[in-house]
């Protein structure tokens, strides 16, 4: 089916979708939550196709993100009946008045319409797009990056056979069979039927849908993401944040990639560091985390010079870009020019430099004392997310189920004329 088939029978399922109790689209979640976990067989086999192309192609963090497992599986479907217990924003009235003439004014949040979700080799993603857009009353035209393109097929179809089992339309849920860039264009330029366009990728993809879309388009954020050691830091603490931040899991966009250092403590802290990342690591049989060093870091502790792209890049590996500063209004100044605007954070036990640090800095997420890797949607309550935004309208950080609607005034009279 061609790409402009697919959009208009989404066109046309979305005023269908929009009128749906909230209690029919909960049942119909937990449906195609169901016919995921069943079908898991189907979607490892499609899922190994994926990887066996992709072999030798990408890296090995970033074959990690392509691979399903019956545990990965079962998490999604989880996600999904976390999505259905979650309140409903459609239709909900967020604002209302009675004017002085008896009209009664109501401003009622609505779905979008048809949401178009682009992203890349991660077929989780197909089912986190399509349950939050379904639950917020919007139909999903999904478009997969080839490398996972056989398993979120497989997941897709699982997903609207769920939707046929409750005698529902299954195309609320819609998968993109070509996968060349011409598909892309399409949706990016398709103004009478996608009413909302994300990309969820790499730099490149989120530069090309914000340069060329005609349709909405909403900028879901690479992520260069940045640890400040301050001086009044507990050291210790630093250690523990920056290895789950760097380490739990490189390939996605939370993770840190810089750390800055005030210059009072990194003469003690970047010896503990390179021990808990790189030693540490080592001994254990992990990978150890490449560090990249300013030229002051480079006098304190072993490592790999610093390149003058290196604190503008999102490694989505086991990298690591180090500088020490002097205060932390330097570490701020170094953050509003390198930042991608999606996860910051400051350790520190000074009262002042958290707040001073937390009013300045201009992203989506800061945090104090805590990881970047917070900045999801499943941690943040949202049941799962769409993506993370780094722009400000209309959503900014992880986009849920009420960033997905927007609003429309209901206006109720009994005559009254201007």
């Amino acid at each position: 089916m061609t790409t402009l088939d697919i959009l208009k029978r989404a066109k046309a399922a979305a005023p269908g979708l929009s009128a749906l109790s909230t209690d029919r689209k909960n049942k119909a979640i937990m449906a195609m939550a169901s016919s995921l976990e069943a079908s898991s067989g189907e979607i490892l086999r499609a899922n190994l196709v994926d990887m066996e192309a992709a072999r030798g192609h990408i890296s090995d963090v970033m074959l990690d993100r392509l691979r399903l497992t019956e545990e990965r599986i079962r998490s999604m479907a989880d996600g999904m009946r976390d999505v259905a217990k979650l309140p409903d924003p459609a239709w909900t009235t967020l604002e209302s008045v009675t004017r002085p003439n008896g009209l009664r004014l109501y401003k009622v949040a609505v779905p979008l319409g048809v949401i178009a979700i682009i992203y890349e080799s991660r077929p989780n993603v197909t089912s986190d797009a399509a349950v939050l857009a379904f639950k917020s009353g919007n139909v999903c035209v999904l478009r997969s990056g080839k490398e996972a393109w056989h398993s979120a097929d497989a997941v897709t179809r699982a997903l609207r056979r769920g939707l046929s089992e409750v005698g529902l339309d299954e195309n609320y849920v819609n998968l993109i069979e070509d996968t060349s860039r011409n598909s892309a264009n399409e949706l990016m330029t398709a103004t009478n039927y996608v009413d909302l366009l994300i990309p969820r990728g790499g730099a490149g993809l989120i530069r090309a849908c914000v340069e060329n879309a005609t349709v909405p388009c909403l900028e879901t954020g690479t992520g260069i993401c940045h640890v400040y050691v301050d001086e009044y830091a507990d050291l210790d603490k630093a250690v523990k944040i920056i290895v789950n931040a760097k380490t739990s899991r490189p390939s996605v966009c939370n993770a840190e990639e810089v750390c800055l250092v005030h210059r009072a403590v990194a003469a003690r802290f970047l010896p503990m560091l390179k021990k808990a990342l790189v030693d540490d690591r080592a001994a254990a049989g992990a990978i150890p985390v490449e560090l990249r060093l300013d030229t002051t870091a480079a006098e304190m502790i072993p490592g790999t010079p610093a390149g003058d792209r290196d604190f503008d890049t999102e490694f989505l590996d086991y990298i690591l870009a180090v500088k020490v500063v002097d205060s932390v209004e330097e570490a701020i100044e170094h953050i509003a020019a390198h930042s991608t605007h999606h996860s910051e954070a400051i350790v520190t036990e000074n009262g002042d430099n958290q707040e001073k640090f937390v009013r300045a800095v201009d992203s989506a997420a800061v945090y104090v004392n805590a990881s970047t890797r917070f900045t999801d949607g499943g941690e943040f309550g949202l049941g799962c997310e769409m993506g993370i935004s780094t722009q400000k309208l209309h959503a900014r950080g992880p986009v849920g189920l009420r960033e997905l609607t927007t609003y429309k005034y209901i206006v109720r009279g009994d005559g009254q004329v201007r």
